[in-house]
Protein backbone atom coordinates (compact mmCIF):
# COMPACT_ATOMS: atom_id res chain seq x y z
CA UNK A 1 0.00 0.00 0.00
CA UNK A 2 1.39 3.35 -0.49
CA UNK A 3 1.96 6.39 1.62
CA UNK A 4 -1.41 7.99 -0.17
CA UNK A 5 -3.35 4.55 0.05
CA UNK A 6 -2.66 4.74 3.96
CA UNK A 7 -3.10 8.39 4.36
CA UNK A 8 -6.63 7.63 2.82
CA UNK A 9 -7.60 4.20 4.98
CA UNK A 10 -6.90 6.25 8.07
CA UNK A 11 -9.02 9.15 7.69
CA UNK A 12 -11.64 7.47 5.42
CA UNK A 13 -12.54 4.38 6.80
CA UNK A 14 -14.53 1.91 4.46
CA UNK A 15 -18.68 1.92 5.23
CA UNK A 16 -19.73 -1.17 6.07
CA UNK A 17 -20.89 -3.60 3.19
CA UNK A 18 -18.12 -1.77 1.30
CA UNK A 19 -15.31 -4.48 1.14
CA UNK A 20 -15.45 -4.64 4.53
CA UNK A 21 -16.74 -7.34 7.42
CA UNK A 22 -20.73 -6.26 7.81
CA UNK A 23 -21.83 -6.53 11.29
CA UNK A 24 -23.40 -9.83 12.51
CA UNK A 25 -26.03 -8.54 15.05
CA UNK A 26 -26.52 -5.55 17.24
CA UNK A 27 -23.36 -5.89 19.06
CA UNK A 28 -21.37 -5.65 16.10
CA UNK A 29 -19.28 -8.28 13.80
CA UNK A 30 -18.70 -11.65 15.33
CA UNK A 31 -15.14 -12.08 16.37
CA UNK A 32 -13.31 -14.18 13.77
CA UNK A 33 -12.99 -18.11 14.42
CA UNK A 34 -15.29 -17.81 16.76
CA UNK A 35 -18.13 -20.57 17.24
CA UNK A 36 -20.60 -19.03 19.68
CA UNK A 37 -23.80 -17.50 18.50
CA UNK A 38 -24.08 -13.84 18.89
CA UNK A 39 -26.31 -12.39 21.33
CA UNK A 40 -29.52 -10.84 20.77
CA UNK A 41 -30.10 -8.15 22.81
CA UNK A 42 -33.83 -6.41 22.37
CA UNK A 43 -34.11 -2.30 22.03
CA UNK A 44 -34.41 -2.04 25.80
CA UNK A 45 -31.22 -3.60 26.00
CA UNK A 46 -32.34 -6.75 27.84
CA UNK A 47 -32.09 -10.22 26.45
CA UNK A 48 -34.61 -10.92 24.12
CA UNK A 49 -36.25 -14.30 23.72
CA UNK A 50 -34.56 -17.47 22.68
CA UNK A 51 -35.07 -19.04 19.10
CA UNK A 52 -37.74 -21.36 20.96
CA UNK A 53 -39.55 -18.29 22.22
CA UNK A 54 -39.06 -18.28 25.98
CA UNK A 55 -37.37 -15.13 27.22
CA UNK A 56 -34.14 -15.56 28.02
CA UNK A 57 -33.62 -15.39 32.19
CA UNK A 58 -31.14 -12.40 33.16
CA UNK A 59 -27.77 -13.08 34.64
CA UNK A 60 -27.23 -13.92 38.08
CA UNK A 61 -26.48 -10.91 40.63
CA UNK A 62 -22.72 -12.16 41.89
CA UNK A 63 -23.19 -14.51 45.05
CA UNK A 64 -26.73 -15.12 44.36
CA UNK A 65 -26.94 -18.27 45.97
CA UNK A 66 -30.92 -18.99 44.87
CA UNK A 67 -29.17 -18.65 41.12
CA UNK A 68 -26.51 -19.57 41.17
CA UNK A 69 -27.45 -22.89 39.75
CA UNK A 70 -30.07 -21.74 36.92
CA UNK A 71 -33.56 -22.95 36.80
CA UNK A 72 -34.75 -25.57 34.24
CA UNK A 73 -36.04 -24.95 31.28
CA UNK A 74 -39.83 -25.13 31.09
CA UNK A 75 -40.54 -28.24 29.48
CA UNK A 76 -37.98 -30.18 31.98
CA UNK A 77 -39.79 -28.34 35.27
CA UNK A 78 -43.36 -29.06 33.77
CA UNK A 79 -41.97 -32.69 33.40
CA UNK A 80 -40.19 -32.86 36.58
CA UNK A 81 -43.43 -31.34 38.64
CA UNK A 82 -45.60 -33.21 37.16
CA UNK A 83 -43.95 -36.07 38.16
CA UNK A 84 -43.81 -35.17 41.65
CA UNK A 85 -47.61 -34.97 41.56
CA UNK A 86 -48.20 -38.32 39.93
CA UNK A 87 -46.22 -39.76 42.95
CA UNK A 88 -47.17 -37.46 45.81
CA UNK A 89 -50.04 -36.21 47.47
CA UNK A 90 -50.31 -34.16 50.76
CA UNK A 91 -52.83 -34.19 53.83
CA UNK A 92 -55.43 -31.22 52.79
CA UNK A 93 -55.81 -33.20 49.70
CA UNK A 94 -56.79 -36.28 51.02
CA UNK A 95 -58.70 -34.73 53.93
CA UNK A 96 -60.82 -33.06 50.84
CA UNK A 97 -61.28 -36.31 49.25
CA UNK A 98 -62.24 -37.94 52.23
CA UNK A 99 -64.27 -35.51 53.46
CA UNK A 100 -66.26 -35.28 49.79
CA UNK A 101 -68.25 -38.28 50.59
CA UNK A 102 -68.84 -41.47 48.81
CA UNK A 103 -66.35 -43.43 47.51
CA UNK A 104 -63.10 -41.47 47.02
CA UNK A 105 -61.80 -43.73 44.58
CA UNK A 106 -58.38 -44.77 46.75
CA UNK A 107 -57.82 -46.71 49.75
CA UNK A 108 -55.63 -44.78 52.48
CA UNK A 109 -53.04 -47.09 54.31
CA UNK A 110 -51.56 -46.64 57.16
CA UNK A 111 -48.22 -47.92 57.22
CA UNK A 112 -47.24 -47.57 60.91
CA UNK A 113 -46.98 -50.11 64.26
CA UNK A 114 -49.97 -51.59 66.21
CA UNK A 115 -48.60 -49.10 69.02
CA UNK A 116 -48.69 -46.07 66.41
CA UNK A 117 -51.94 -46.82 65.23
CA UNK A 118 -53.52 -47.08 68.75
CA UNK A 119 -51.77 -44.06 69.80
CA UNK A 120 -53.83 -42.42 66.80
CA UNK A 121 -54.51 -43.07 63.38
CA UNK A 122 -57.29 -41.39 60.38
CA UNK A 123 -60.34 -42.72 60.49
CA UNK A 124 -61.51 -44.77 57.41
CA UNK A 125 -57.32 -45.66 56.79
CA UNK A 126 -56.27 -48.93 56.24
CA UNK A 127 -53.62 -50.93 59.05
CA UNK A 128 -50.90 -52.26 57.15
CA UNK A 129 -47.64 -51.90 58.38
CA UNK A 130 -44.96 -52.12 55.96
CA UNK A 131 -43.05 -55.11 57.05
CA UNK A 132 -46.11 -56.96 56.74
CA UNK A 133 -46.96 -56.06 52.84
CA UNK A 134 -45.48 -58.69 51.14
CA UNK A 135 -47.85 -61.42 53.05
CA UNK A 136 -51.28 -59.45 53.28
CA UNK A 137 -51.74 -56.72 50.70
CA UNK A 138 -52.87 -59.03 48.68
CA UNK A 139 -55.44 -60.07 50.81
CA UNK A 140 -56.48 -56.40 51.69
CA UNK A 141 -55.99 -54.55 48.93
CA UNK A 142 -57.69 -54.56 45.32
CA UNK A 143 -54.98 -54.33 42.41
CA UNK A 144 -56.81 -52.25 40.44
CA UNK A 145 -57.65 -49.58 42.84
CA UNK A 146 -55.09 -46.48 43.65
CA UNK A 147 -53.29 -46.76 47.04
CA UNK A 148 -52.21 -43.84 49.37
CA UNK A 149 -49.73 -44.55 52.16
CA UNK A 150 -48.70 -42.88 55.24
CA UNK A 151 -46.22 -42.78 58.03
CA UNK A 152 -45.40 -40.68 60.54
CA UNK A 153 -44.54 -37.25 58.88
CA UNK A 154 -41.80 -35.40 57.03
CA UNK A 155 -39.25 -36.83 58.98
CA UNK A 156 -40.06 -40.44 58.39
CA UNK A 157 -39.33 -42.53 55.09
CA UNK A 158 -41.33 -45.53 55.89
CA UNK A 159 -44.01 -44.82 53.92
CA UNK A 160 -41.42 -44.50 50.93
CA UNK A 161 -40.43 -48.11 52.15
CA UNK A 162 -44.30 -48.37 51.80
CA UNK A 163 -44.86 -47.21 48.15
CA UNK A 164 -41.94 -48.94 46.90
CA UNK A 165 -43.41 -52.64 48.41
CA UNK A 166 -46.57 -51.81 47.15
CA UNK A 167 -45.76 -50.75 43.58
CA UNK A 168 -42.92 -53.79 43.51
CA UNK A 169 -46.28 -56.06 43.73
CA UNK A 170 -48.01 -53.84 40.83
CA UNK A 171 -49.91 -51.26 42.85
CA UNK A 172 -50.41 -48.11 41.88
CA UNK A 173 -49.71 -45.88 44.65
CA UNK A 174 -49.13 -42.28 46.27
CA UNK A 175 -47.26 -41.71 49.28
CA UNK A 176 -49.34 -38.53 51.54
CA UNK A 177 -46.76 -36.00 52.58
CA UNK A 178 -46.44 -34.96 55.75
CA UNK A 179 -47.85 -37.79 57.32
CA UNK A 180 -49.85 -38.76 60.77
CA UNK A 181 -47.97 -35.70 62.06
CA UNK A 182 -48.82 -32.86 59.36
CA UNK A 183 -52.55 -34.51 59.69
CA UNK A 184 -52.75 -33.76 63.58
CA UNK A 185 -51.06 -30.53 62.97
CA UNK A 186 -53.49 -29.53 60.50
CA UNK A 187 -56.68 -29.68 62.54
CA UNK A 188 -58.03 -32.83 61.30
CA UNK A 189 -59.96 -35.27 63.59
CA UNK A 190 -58.49 -38.82 64.20
CA UNK A 191 -58.48 -41.91 66.50
CA UNK A 192 -57.30 -43.50 69.40
CA UNK A 193 -57.73 -45.96 71.27
CA UNK A 194 -59.32 -44.14 73.96
CA UNK A 195 -61.98 -42.54 70.96
CA UNK A 196 -62.02 -39.58 68.92
CA UNK A 197 -59.59 -36.55 69.12
CA UNK A 198 -58.88 -33.57 67.87
CA UNK A 199 -56.64 -30.16 68.22
CA UNK A 200 -56.89 -26.63 67.16
CA UNK A 201 -54.91 -26.27 63.62
CA UNK A 202 -51.01 -24.98 64.03
CA UNK A 203 -51.04 -21.85 62.41
CA UNK A 204 -47.43 -22.64 60.75
CA UNK A 205 -49.32 -25.16 58.85
CA UNK A 206 -52.74 -23.92 57.86
CA UNK A 207 -54.87 -21.04 57.90
CA UNK A 208 -56.34 -20.48 61.47
CA UNK A 209 -60.28 -20.73 61.49
CA UNK A 210 -59.85 -21.52 57.38
CA UNK A 211 -61.59 -24.83 55.81
CA UNK A 212 -59.10 -23.95 52.88
CA UNK A 213 -55.54 -23.64 52.60
CA UNK A 214 -55.74 -22.42 49.29
CA UNK A 215 -52.69 -24.27 47.82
Amino acid sequence: MTAQQQLTAATCPIPPGAGGPAPTGNNGPEPAGSSAPARNIASDGNSAPDRNGAPAAPPAPPGNPVLRIPPAAPAEAAAYFGAALAFHTDVSDVAAALAAGGDPGFTLVDTRSTAAWDQGHIPGALHLPTALIPQQAGLLLDRGRPVVVHCWGPACNGATRAALALATLGYQVKEMLGGMEYWIREGFAHETARGGARRPADPLTAPAGAADCGC
